[in-house]
């Protein structure tokens, strides 16, 4: 489908599989550029519910009404790896599903996606399968130790996996993951942990921010910096990588590959994301067109806007964890002029739980971030 791809106008309705707060900005951004937009999930008053034009509420294995959604879109795309690859299937025989159901068959199960990596000569960390816990000590001897065991499928933010240092004690980390399909990996000792997006469009023209640098606490981003302080070499080298992958995946759509920077220069492919990604909120307020409206794009046949960063840029994540003490202080982050405040939309704040954000914008990366910082601080000071 990578040519002759009738464009989807501006008045079309776009419909959005999931309906969090990655459904939301992509639905704002749909709203600037003139689409109608209809959200389905299991859930009501969602995050992206709450701003689209209808929110279709039913379980994602209910197909009858999975096709009624998409008999009344244009276009279907995704928020989220975890819908289940036969809703998209579903939605795809009646619209157009962009990115196609088979990446996300791929992407929502990390075996399938290091086998498709692998496969392909992308560069990732040695792996073994662990079908069960009798091939656990033989994929532990092959990668050896200190090791990350991670379930085969369903993770995200850190959920479902364990690390192992000591080879005895691997029985006991695969049974707190869920004693089932899993992927062991060699623990990479990084110099740093970032991230590329890139967007693809139908006619295969990419665009991409350059490289983002990552922080995370409890396996959930932190901390995004752009652009990262690497060498263009870096830069170059992050950039073919994501372009390869969303090239095999004839991915039209885009694309978020996390990637883990070694000591020697030489980056390793940690995990991929064929949607939005959360290190990608900063270009909302700091790149000509952000990763939104880049979706947006593709996924209707248009041409990618620019992906040039204005200024440098921080994001702070707003985990549920600042609500402990009571309502946050949004005066006192919204005292800093340079920096943009969006919440998501959601009722309950839960520890761990991903509550809105913070950018900054400044004239280094440096500043940037310890702005960012600053103003998340501040929120919890009063």
């Amino acid at each position: 489908m990578s040519r002759g791809v009738p464009p989807i106008p501006p008045g079309s309705t776009i419909g959005i599989l999931g309906s969090g707060q990655l459904g939301r900005m992509l639905a704002l951004a749909a709203r600037r550029l003139g689409y109608r937009v209809h959200v389905f999930s299991p859930g009501t008053d969602t995050p992206a519910g709450q701003v689209a034009d209808h929110e279709h509420t039913a379980p994602y294995r209910h197909l009858a009404a999975v096709k009624a959604f998409a008999r009344k879109v244009d276009v279907v795309t995704f928020e989220f790896e975890n819908v289940p690859a036969e809703t998209a299937e579903t939605a795809a025989a009646e619209v157009p599903v962009r990115p196609a159901p088979e990446v996300l068959r791929i992407a929502q199960n990390r075996l399938r996606e290091k086998r498709f990596l692998a496969d392909r000569g992308f560069p990732v960390a040695p792996w073994e399968a662990v079908a069960g816990e009798d091939g656990l000590a033989a994929a532990v001897a092959a990668v050896g130790t200190p090791a990350v065991i991670k379930t085969a499928g369903w993770g995200y933010d850190g959920k479902g996996q364990e690390r192992i240092d000591d080879p005895a004690l691997a029985g006991a980390a695969w049974r707190r993951i869920g004693a089932g399909e899993a992927v062991l990996e060699r623990w990479i000792d990084f110099e740093h942990e970032v991230s590329v997006v890139l967007a693809r469009g139908a006619d295969g023209s990419t665009a991409h921010y350059g490289v983002f640098a990552n922080t995370h606490e409890r396996h959930i981003l932190d901390l995004t910096v752009a652009p990262a302080p690497v060498p263009p070499e870096v830069v170059h080298q992050g950039a073919e990588i994501v372009r390869g992958i969303a090239d095999a995946l004839d991915l039209v759509g885009v694309l978020c590959v996390e990637m883990f920077l070694q000591r020697d220069g030489r980056l390793l492919v940690n995990e991929i994301a064929p949607r939005p990604h959360n290190c990608g909120h900063l270009t909302v307020d700091a790149a000509v067109t952000c990763q939104f409206e880049q979706q947006l794009r593709a996924v209707c046949g248009l041409p990618l806007g620019s992906p040039r960063l204005l200024s440098p840029a921080a994001m702070a994540n707003l985990l549920g964890d600042l609500w402990r003490g009571g309502t946050p202080d949004w005066a006192a982050a919204l005292a800093f002029p340079a920096v943009r405040l969006h919440l998501y939309g959601k009722a309950e704040a839960r520890p761990g739980r991903k509550m809105g954000h913070l950018t900054a914008l400044a004239p280094t990366p440096e500043e940037a971030r310890a702005l960012a910082l600053a103003a998340r601080g501040a929120l919890a000071a009063g």
